[in-house]
């Protein structure tokens, strides 16, 4: 079995694949920089237990990171307790993605998972939303190249700069509680704001990425706030794949490994 590391700036998600290229299990745990490799590798093995799967299973692992200071940590952690050297996604390893960015190299690594994956599933053109600590758009002509993307503050980034600015807003659970496009108090109001406004605008991005890609294109979303805001877009047609990144990050495994 491989075992799959996507870390973002807020959760780590983490997953198993067999050798019939199945995803066995998925989980989500908080990233936490101050964590050491011990713990990390415990908290690994919990998850795996809880799973009914054994350590002993696994041949390889593949990380994926945005949280460099954490690379080192969450290596030794899978080598403590797989006895493998993980690859890690970064310069050098071959992903078969044909990136068109003035800079190659700044492409984060989450993105490159991402377009791998969607790329494996979907039809391009491909317009990729992935809904993390900031929502990422990316954009992927017929041809499969990647042409570059969007960065928006996130759902609760943006929530919490709102409470945090303004004196009488508090902080609020925006996934919860009823939703309506005109708020009758400021609980309600900001519901509205947040997922209301974050649908609207994806709404509003895909008809703009459609100008440059073509009405054709592919609309994918994924990150663990897409399934909060995709039920309230008016477009049509939007792909919820919450197993995106894992599936790409498998891919890449597969193709180095090979």
């Amino acid at each position: 079995m491989v075992f799959t590391v996507d870390v973002g700036n807020t959760n780590i998600v983490l997953g198993a694949y067999n050798s019939a290229d199945e995803l066995v299990f998925t989980s989500r745990v908080a990233t936490e920089a101050i964590k050491t490799e011990d713990q990390y590798a415990i908290t690994f093995n919990e998850i795996l237990k809880l799973n009914d799967v054994s350590k002993n299973d696994f041949d390889g692992a593949i990380i994926s990171t945005v949280v460099p200071s954490l690379l080192p940590v969450l290596k030794n952690a899978v080598k403590k307790l797989f006895k493998v050297d993980a690859l890690v996604v970064g310069p050098g390893i071959k992903t078969g993605l044909d990136i068109k960015l003035e800079n190659p190299a700044i492409l984060g690594a989450d993105l490159v998972c991402g377009a791998v994956g969607a790329l494996l599933k979907y039809k391009p053109p491909l317009i990729i939303f992935d809904f993390g600590t900031a929502t990422t758009i990316s954009g992927i002509d017929k041809n499969g190249a990647f042409l570059g993307g969007s960065i928006i503050p996130g759902v609760n980034v943006s929530l919490k700069a709102l409470s945090s600015s303004a004196a009488q807003l508090q902080d609020i659970n925006a996934e919860s509680g009823q939703i309506t496009a005109i708020g009758k108090n400021t609980i309600d109001s900001m519901r509205s704001g947040i997922i209301l406004g974050n649908a609207a605008m994806l709404d509003g991005m895909i008809l703009r990425y459609k100008e440059v890609l073509g009405e054709d294109a592919t609309v994918v979303a994924t990150g663990g706030l897409a399934p909060s805001i995709v039920p309230y877009c008016k477009a049509e047609g939007i792909n919820l794949d919450s197993g995106l990144l894992l599936d790409g990050l498998y891919a890449i495994y597969k193709k180095n490994r090979a």
